[in-house]
């Protein structure tokens, strides 16, 4: 649901005002994400940075991502609405979502090219959370539950302009019920076998080649 009515810049920096300015659709922020390095948290330095630290560190990973184009579009009348999934590993992923004429898609990075975004085409949220299913499976992934989370429920927790680390937004979508996604064991183990074989034979490259590839945006440039 796109809205033209824009919400105050008071609190944002000049910089942070011209990207907001010029970053006005889930596409172009998804396009934007997709040429920041991914934050790869080095040193074992645990990271959670809001809009303001990715845009001052030049870099995210999956929920700073999130956190960063909910902030952003916010500003262009979506509401900040993340898509959270838990998987059996404990390997989550977050990604943002919106509805536009009246479809679902999101806006997502991640280290594995088919949990980036997805184009505004799904009639539901599961829907759009099943999308994600296969390309979740590598060696260990495997979805087991999805929520969607409006972060204007954290209230005045600064999760947008944070010069600390926003520990508490992890902690509250760890903590948020998640609705059950249930799968054929026996297509999970054939996905599995699918993708170590895929790794295999191309030199630890990543597969690209997913039922419904059509309906995702696109990608960064990587190794897949």
């Amino acid at each position: 649901m796109a809205g033209s009515a824009k919400k105050g810049y008071g609190p944002f920096t000049p910089r942070e005002r011209r990207l907001i300015a010029r970053l006005r659709t889930p596409l172009q922020v998804q396009r934007y994400l997709n040429r920041l390095p991914y934050n790869e948290e080095p040193h074992g330095r645990a990271t959670l940075r809001s809009f303001r630290g990715v845009v001052r560190h030049g870099r995210a990973h999956c929920l700073e991502a999130a956190l960063f184009a909910a902030t952003i579009l916010e500003q262009h009348g979506y509401p900040p609405l993340v898509l959270s999934f838990e998987s059996i590993d404990e390997l989550d992923h977050v990604l943002f979502v919106y509805q536009r004429n009246r479809r679902w898609g999101s806006v997502a990075r991640s280290r594995d090219p088919g949990l980036h975004g997805r184009k505004p085409v799904f009639a539901t949220p599961r829907a759009l959370a099943l999308s994600y299913f296969d390309p979740y499976i590598d060696f260990t992934g495997r979805i087991k539950g999805y929520a969607v989370v409006d972060l204007r429920a954290m209230g005045t927790y600064d999760w947008r302009l944070a010069d600390t680390n926003v520990w508490k937004v992890e902690r509250m979508l760890l903590d948020y019920p998640h609705r059950r996604v249930e799968s054929s064991s026996r297509r999970v183990a054939h996905l599995r076998k699918r993708y170590r074989a895929f790794r295999k034979a191309n030199q630890d490259r990543k597969p690209v080649d997913y039922q419904g590839r059509e309906r995702w945006t696109e990608l960064p440039r990587g190794h897949w």
